[in-house]
Formats: structure tokens, C-alpha cells, sequence
């Protein structure tokens, strides 16, 4: 008389990103989550490629040997490559920005015994708020930094087909859905590019964006990457401080400037500017406009360098148009 058939044990539960607090957690999960899977980096690849995304090989290497929180796009072209089904992608998206938000959410002022907060703390003012990274772009060249860019549909949802690269992603610029390198300049002072600065006056004391002589600005680099509807994610990329999307601060000591942030996310009207035609002339002119319904120009009109950009109330005054010079890659 045959035994009793042997108990088959219940195959592993993919890990869950609930409980996640910190960025070295979330980054350790989604390794762990690529050996559940039981897929290679290329295999990946070619489940991806089933959902209409690109997932090069060597981004995911990259990104899951990195330090820093990946992006929204390729979290979730990653995670349904190792099966999860779209009720379990969710919660990996919402995790990654709860703990981005963390990250980035302001200390609590300390007081002195008097009760009265210290005052700035001299010496030179802190560079890049965002962390150091490895920059994937600038180490694997070109065609990688377009694998990075190319990681979901531009102006579709998840699964649908990518829009045709031949496309233009802003009208007028030239702008393929894979994005391109750039270079910006304020159009009534075009040899100063815009480009990493600090706030003259002292009260917000990270890096943000400022206009300084082109000659001098040859870091960060300035990539433009199509995030939908004719808006774009302005992206400075850098050797040291790896990669931070501008956003427009709305509140705090840098209300009204632009500051580059780690957590960038293609959902975000604070980080996503649209570019309009503006102004007349040979040369084309822009008007970048962020979603927060301000546009930007030089603050206080100046054309001195060193004046930092800020948001201000759109017009048709020249302050506020721009040129626009797609480059080649580094």
C-alpha cells in the first residue's frame, strides 16, 4: 500500500516593500526581489521588452550596485520584469516615495538654551543638497545614459506602446521621446548658461539654479528628458553628485528658486517645465514654465552672473525667454 504523498512545499513569496524605511532597505529589496525571480540581468531584459519597456541589461546592474534611490521609471519596469503582477507593483512605487519624501523632508530648527534658533553656521555655503552617487550615464557613455532615459513609455501608461522615437517631444526644439543633452541660456545675456549656483542673499544655503558664464559651466550637465504632454525633466548630471531633477520650491527659506533633488518623479509639477515658443528673432526662444503655474527668469531682471533663476508671474517681457541648444553627448 503506497505512503502518504509527500507535502510540496509552497514556493517563495516575493518580498513586500511595506515595511521598508531607508534607501539602503529598499535598494537591498530589490535585490533580493531579482533572485526571486530566478532571472538573469538579461533575461530581464527580454521580460521587459514583453511589456513595452526598455530595461537594458546594464541599467539594472548599474542601478542595483548603486547607492542612490532609483528612479520612478525604472522601479516599475523592474519589478514587473520579475513578475509581479500590477497590484503588487504598486506598493514597490508608493514605498520608494515615502522613503524619497523621508529623505528630503526638512529638520525640525534647533534652539539654543535661549530658546531662539542658532544662527546660519559660517564657512562656505554647502554644495549639491542631493547625495553622492555613481553617475551611470557619464561611466557607461552615451548609449547608456539613453537605456536610463528610455525605461517607460513617454506619453503612455505602463504596457501601452512607447511613443515613435522620430516624434518630437517639444515642438519647435527638436526634442526626441529619449531626451538629449542641452544647453540653456538666458536669452538677453547668452554668454551665461544656466547652471549650479547659491542664493546671493544668504538665507537658503544649498546649491541652486543660477545663470554664470558658459565658459565656466562645464558641470553639472544639463539633460532634458520628455516626462509627457510636452513637458520635460530638467536633469543636472554629475561626475560626484550623480543625478537631481530641478524642482521649483514653493515654500521655506527657497521659495520661488529651483534646486536640484535625488528624488525626482516624472509626476511632480514642481519638476515638470513646459517649453514654450517665445519672443521673435532668428535664433528660437523658449518660455520655461513649470507646472506650478509661474514662469521662470533671472531674479529681479538681472543679467549679472550669478543671478539665480526664480519663478515669477509669466509675461511677455524678455527676462523670460531663453535659448535652447540641444548638444552632444559627453
Amino acid at each position: 500500500m503506497p505512503g502518504p504523498r509527500p507535502v510540496q512545499p509552497e514556493p517563495p513569496r516575493a518580498p513586500r516593500p511595506g515595511q521598508l524605511r531607508t534607501r539602503a532597505e529598499y535598494l537591498a529589496a530589490l535585490r533580493e526581489l531579482r533572485t526571486w525571480s530566478g532571472l538573469t540581468y538579461r533575461e530581464l531584459e527580454a521580460k521587459a521588452g514583453t511589456h513595452a519597456d526598455s530595461l537594458p541589461a546594464s541599467t539594472i546592474a548599474t542601478t542595483l550596485g548603486r547607492t542612490t534611490l532609483p528612479r520612478e521609471r525604472f522601479v516599475d519596469a523592474f519589478t514587473r520584469a520579475c513578475g509581479l503582477a500590477e497590484q503588487d507593483v504598486g506598493p514597490w512605487l508608493e514605498a520608494r516615495r515615502r522613503i524619497a519624501t523621508h529623505e528630503h523632508a526638512p529638520p525640525p530648527p534647533e534652539k539654543d538654551e535661549g530658546g531662539e534658533p542658532p544662527p546660519p553656521a559660517s564657512g562656505p555655503v554647502p554644495r549639491w543638497r542631493w547625495a553622492a552617487a555613481l553617475l551611470a550615464a557619464v561611466a557607461i557613455g552615451a548609449g547608456g545614459a539613453l537605456g536610463v532615459q528610455a525605461l517607460l513609455p513617454d506619453d503612455s501608461g505602463p504596457g501601452e506602446p512607447r511613443a515613435a522615437v522620430g516624434n518630437p517631444a517639444v515642438p519647435g526644439l527638436g526634442l526626441k521621446a529619449v531626451g538629449s543633452w542641452a544647453e540653456i541660456r538666458p536669452a538677453r545675456s547668452p554668454e551665461l548658461c544656466v547652471t549650479e549656483g547659491t542664493d546671493r542673499t544668504g538665507r537658503y544655503r544649498t546649491a541652486v539654479a543660477a545663470q554664470q558664464p558658459c565658459a565656466e559651466a562645464a558641470l553639472p550637465r544639463v539633460y532634458l528628458e520628455p516626462v509627457g504632454e510636452g513637458a520635460v525633466q530638467i536633469q543636472w548630471h554629475h561626475p560626484e553628485h550623480g543625478i537631481g531633477c530641478l524642482t521649483a520650491m514653493r515654500e521655506g527659506p527657497g521659495r520661488g528658486l529651483l534646486e536640484p533633488r535625488e528624488a525626482c518623479a516624472d509626476d511632480d509639477p514642481a519638476q515638470r517645465f513646459r517649453l514654450e515658443a517665445a519672443g521673435e528673432g532668428e535664433e528660437r526662444r523658449f518660455r520655461i514654465r513649470p507646472d506650478t503655474g509661474a514662469c521662470l527668469a533671472p531674479r529681479e531682471e538681472d543679467t549679472a552672473p550669478g543671478a539665480e533663476m526664480a519663478q515669477t508671474r509669466c509675461s511677455d517681457g524678455a527676462e523670460q525667454e531663453f535659448t535652447i541648444s540641444l548638444t552632444p553627448p559627453p
